[in-house]
């Protein structure tokens, strides 16, 4: 079977993109494979994104941040941006995509608070992020 390949990018690639991969490829298997990058990323992927997904049985432990560079060569039916920074940088660099779309969702890394406040900033992202990414792939189906 020949899936359908869909980039998710933001600035860091540290919490929404790798929680949007791994959403993708664990929910969508079979459909789609899923990939994110960074314009900017960061060293390693937030801690509370990996919690936030084990949650719902998902290991994105094993991800790592990368720049879209590294991806430049590939390529995708879908590109989705889901910050503002990276939707603004997307044009750049973007080669040839069938659908390229915004989905913008706030950075669950910005969130203040206990530990315990800020991991349910980040479920709420993770939950937003699951009907918002799925439900436009459904629309390309």
């Amino acid at each position: 079977m020949n899936h359908r390949r869909v980039l998710i990018l933001c600035t860091g690639n540290s919490a929404r993109s790798q929680m949007g991969e791994g959403l993708i490829n664990h929910d969508l298997a079979g459909q789609w494979v899923a990939f994110s990058a960074g314009t900017e990323p960061a060293a390693v992927i937030h801690p509370l994104a990996v919690a936030a997904m084990a949650e719902l049985g998902i290991d994105i432990s094993y991800q790592q941040p990368k720049h879209i560079r590294t991806l430049a060569s590939e390529t995708f039916d879908s590109v989705i941006t889901v910050c503002d920074n990276a939707r603004k940088t997307c044009p750049v660099w973007l080669g040839p995509a069938m659908h390229i779309e915004h989905i913008g969702v706030p950075d669950p890394a910005l969130a203040i608070g206990t530990e315990a406040e800020r991991l349910q900033v980040f479920r709420e992202i993770r939950d937003e992020l699951k009907s918002r990414l799925e439900g436009y792939l459904a629309t390309l189906a």
